[in-house]
């Protein structure tokens, strides 16, 4: 691929199909809220790129001066490792889950930075009532065990580590063992803090039966991708809720079946539901904190009137 040279402060959006993505409908208006006076632009590649693709894109950032920073989706991983040696710095959660979500620049060095721990957990505080977790004695199920659900554990174990209120235990599903296994590394690496039962689910008859032996009051949540990246639910219609329970589901658009599954139950399970908006705010906020090096608050006024205008130029 050719790049020009930025004419003006440019992030981008490296992703799959970032034309499609409501970020380019809310990027020009939060850049005008904040006073960025910036541009994004995308750079699409397939999934399991050519690692001399990811190189030169990065390569292309880091030398390009009105090229400020990048989110990066869906090739996080492999981006990393294809240009590892590209990095002058990575941040802890990066050198953890051998990944990157932001690039940026200070100093003439190119940082990269794992943020989804960060912003899973901002999204986790807003959903999740007070105290819930000593209060119930409840379970989290999270259902996919790929990089979100991990960054999300380990939001939790740090939590913990300062005392936070956490779930009794963490159940994690997956429809491959080899998924699992991946998630089961990392925690011991870390010493993982929480209970953590590994489950292989290969269909959704199994998963509904995981979610109907929860504990009342226990949150369920698709980090599977099912809905948004792929059709159709990790359960079935036939799936039972636990009462007073907390449902959470990542994605914000699509076509959500597991969000309805849920709303078809909320009044008879007293549910509490939530869709992935409050997570794609803070996914993109983060970033473009750290691109622009500017503070975004990620609770409050501030942080609802940046929500105000995304729905608003997305409406």
């Amino acid at each position: 691929m050719a790049y020009a040279p930025a004419d003006r402060r440019t992030m981008y959006f490296i992703g799959v199909t970032t034309g499609k993505s409501s970020i380019m409908k809310v990027f020009p208006a939060w850049a005008d809220h904040l006073g960025l006076d910036a541009v994004m632009k995308g750079i699409d590649f397939a999934p399991n790129a050519a690692p001399e693709a990811y190189r030169e894109a990065v390569s292309f950032i880091k030398a390009d001066p009105l090229s400020l920073g990048a989110l990066v989706t869906t090739h996080k991983v492999n981006l990393l490792k294809a240009a590892r040696a590209i990095f002058d710095d990575l941040d802890p959660y990066a050198a953890t889950l051998h990944e990157v979500s932001s690039i940026s620049k200070r100093g003439g060095r190119l940082a990269g930075h794992a943020k989804d721990p960060i912003t899973a957990g901002a999204s986790f505080e807003a959903i999740v009532p007070q105290g819930h977790w000593q209060e119930t004695g409840a379970d989290l199920l999270l259902l996919g065990s790929g990089g979100s659900s991990l960054a999300l554990t380990l939001y939790l174990h740090n939590k913990k580590a300062g005392g936070g209120d956490v779930p009794a235990r963490i159940v994690v599903t997956a429809r491959r063992e080899a998924s699992l296994a991946d998630m089961r590394a990392v925690h011991a690496a870390i010493g993982f803090s929480i209970p953590v039962d590994y489950r292989l689910a290969a269909s959704p008859v199994d998963a509904d039966a995981i979610v109907a032996a929860l504990p009342q009051g226990s949150m369920v949540v698709n980090a599977t991708g099912l809905g948004k990246d792929g059709p159709g639910s990790p359960l079935s219609d036939a799936v039972v809720f636990p009462k007073d329970g907390l449902v959470w589901e990542f994605n914000y658009r699509g076509d959500l079946v597991f969000l309805d599954q849920a709303r078809a139950q909320q009044q008879s399970r007293n549910l509490t539901v939530h869709d992935g908006w409050v997570y794609f705010i803070h996914g993109w906020t983060r970033v473009i904190a750290e691109v622009f090096a500017i503070d975004i608050p990620m609770a409050g006024p501030a942080f609802d009137e940046i929500s105000r205008i995304a729905r608003d130029a997305t409406a």
